[in-house]
């Protein structure tokens, strides 16, 4: 006898129809249901309006966030078709919000240079929203359609006169789909910035006329990418006061490039591409890239900056402080994936080499002060690394499980599994102490940090590689740095940093994470980094104890029960705990708060880290008048 449920037939296979697919996997449209996906929503709408903007039919984008969280983004371009298609019998605006893969962008002359080339963009913001709302003005009439759940409601009606042209859409997100409907401004910002940087003369606006977060702000650059690179490097020293530009088209290629270089030792390298930020590279990166080695090299041996007898500077050598943008425009960008994160297209990274060396080997033979510059810095990197080659070697593990090879402070957990390892960043002997009796031997590693460690911010790879707090923190975790990182080499997929709720703790972890950032990014991208969150109070009458991670929480019991007979104790160290203590509130996995160290935004971080960590002192003191109301529990 057959049993039903495990029948497989005709029956089995199903049919979605329109875009039901979409709302039953809608990750594969637009990466998650998570904010990075709420907010792709609105990038979504705003790409289709800076494509009309690079096409030259738009000047201004206004994007409006609603109270409840709905968005209305508007343009000014040619606005959406809306005659009767002749091959499905609807109007054209109706087939571009209700069927994948349909839009102007697979051919013929309506654009030249897109984004959104799949053809999803629309239908998937409107499958996965609630309610949407579109209002077109082209061809002298007003027309208005209203949809639910990717679904049309009514049918598309004139409703009045227009002189002007252009794309009014407003939706809600289905709070069925996403796991919390709330739009972040700042979030949002970045991206808008970003498109009005790469699209000289652009305006435009971000409002949110949420009552609790009430902003409005306007972004409009004329000197596009030149203007991205000053906004970028304005925390920073710089070796050049006026960024490199090139501005250059091949084979119908068009390369924008602006470069300029900061006295730092991190490299900051952002490409897009048809104003897609191509996060992975790709082949435009590596044409980039590979033009910029060989250039330096050659003119570092043509004016004998490079003897015979030395080896060639390496691409890390000559990058190392740059900060540059590459964005390019083509007619049929091969991306990876509907996300676009990396550029596939080979015969772009041949053009691209082939321009940056023409055009930056000018610039370096008009101007050799700034060449002479960038290449000692060069030199310097490359002695360095060598340095830091020597240092890397005291680092390296032969094997993940030799216990042998691994720091002696290290209390390491019995579990060779590093999906179930923990690995806790304590700060302190004391706390140290606590959390080894307090832990789970089987899955939780225990590593003391001995005071601060060095702020990467300001050393290169050699100094940092003879700190030995941070030694002992790549040996523990088995990644190697550098050249030699591997990802797949971590030894526990939670690390989670824990340190004393006070100043010195609060430096202590962002000098753990400015180290993260900037050597082992993969591990905050890949989700392994955490920050613990120990209790602040604790209040006890008699034999009743309570614990309380803010002062929130600790007011609202006192609202409820009183406070007479109770006493509080406000823990300024993870010293103060004993083992028990410390399991209990912050490492025990059933009852524990740790916090995922996420990267929703690179620009914003780097920005962050350089003000934060860097040299110059006038941006930090600026951040911290601009956010001086903003602090909680800061001890004095």
């Amino acid at each position: 006898m057959v049993n039903e449920k495990n029948q497989y037939d005709e029956h089995q296979i199903q049919v979605l129809e329109g875009l039901e697919a979409v709302r039953r996997r809608p990750g594969m449209y637009i990466g998650s249901t998570g904010k990075k996906g709420l907010h792709h929503l609105v990038f979504e709408v705003v790409d289709n309006s800076v494509d009309e903007a690079v096409a030259g039919f738009c000047k201004e984008i206004n994007v409006i966030i609603h109270k409840g969280n709905s968005v209305t983004v508007t343009d000014d371009g040619r606005g959406i078709p809306v005659k009767i298609h002749p091959k499905v019998n609807l109007p054209a605006v109706e087939v571009v919000l209700t069927l994948l893969h349909a839009g102007g962008k697979f051919g013929g002359e309506g654009y030249k240079v897109a984004g959104g080339l799949h053809g999803v963009g629309l239908s998937v913001v409107n499958a996965l929203s609630q309610s949407l709302e579109v209002e077109i003005k082209r061809d002298g009439g007003m027309f208005q359609q209203h949809y639910e759940r990717g679904k049309s409601i009514t049918k598309l009606e004139k409703t009045g006169q227009a002189k002007e042209s252009g794309t009014r859409i407003t939706f809600m997100p289905d709070h069925e789909i996403f796991e919390e409907v709330r739009f972040d401004f700042d979030y949002l910002s970045q991206r808008l910035r970003e498109l009005a940087f790469l699209n000289k003369g652009l305006n435009i606006m971000l409002r949110d006329e949420r009552k609790e977060t009430h902003r409005e702000e306007v972004y409009h650059y004329e000197g596009g990418i030149k203007s991205f690179i000053e906004y970028l490097n304005r925390t920073r020293d710089v070796l050049h006061k006026e960024p490199i530009y090139v501005n250059r088209t091949l084979r119908d290629c068009q390369l924008e490039l602006a470069i300029q270089y900061q006295a730092g030792y991190t490299e900051q390298l952002y490409s897009f591409a048809n104003n897609i930020h191509t996060y992975e590279g790709g082949s435009h990166e590596f044409g980039f890239k590979s033009s910029l080695t060989r250039l330096f090299n050659d003119y570092a041996r043509r004016h004998n900056l490079l003897k015979e007898s030395d080896s060639n500077l390496s691409g890390e050598d000559i990058r190392e402080g740059i900060t540059a943008v590459i964005s390019i425009k083509i007619r049929e960008p091969q991306f990876e994936g509907q996300t676009k994160t990396k550029l596939g297209n080979p015969e772009v990274r041949g053009i691209v080499d082939s321009l940056v060396y023409e055009e930056m080997g000018h610039f370096l033979d008009e101007n050799p002060g700034v060449a002479k510059k960038i290449l000692e810095k060069s030199l310097n990197a490359s002695r360095a690394r060598e340095a830091a080659r020597k240092a890397r070697e005291l680092t390296r593990r032969k094997n993940a499980l030799e216990i042998s090879n691994l720091p002696g402070k290290l209390a390491d957990c019995s579990s060779r599994d590093p999906s179930i390892s923990e690995l806790y960043l304590v700060e302190g002997d004391s706390a140290g102490g606590s959390a080894k009796q307090g832990r789970d031997r089987r899955f939780q590693a225990i590593l003391p940090l001995r005071g601060k460690i060095l702020n990467v911010e300001k050393a290169r790879l050699d100094k940092i590689l003879s700190n030995n707090e941070i030694r002992t923190i790549i040996t523990a975790l088995g990644t190697g740095i550098g050249e030699d990182f591997d990802l797949k080499k971590a030894r526990y997929h939670k690390i989670i940093i824990m340190t004393d709720a006070d100043v010195d703790g609060s430096h202590i972890r962002i000098l753990l994470l400015t180290f993260f950032y900037r050597y082992m990014k993969a591990l905050i991208e890949a989700g392994y980094v955490y920050i613990a969150q120990p209790p602040l109070y604790k209040v006890k009458k008699n034999k009743e104890e309570h614990y309380f991670y803010s002062d929130k929480q600790m007011e609202n019991f006192y609202a409820k029960h009183g406070k007479n007979g109770f006493s509080m104790q406000r823990y300024k160290g993870l010293g103060e705990m004993n083992p028990t203590q410390l399991w209990e509130t912050t490492m025990d996995p059933e009852t524990r708060t740790i916090l995922q160290v996420n990267l929703m935004d690179a620009i914003k971080a780097d920005t962050t880290f350089s003000i934060l960590m860097g040299d110059k002192v006038e941006p930090r003191r600026l951040f911290i008048e601009e956010h001086a109301q903003s602090v909680r529990n800061l001890d004095i």
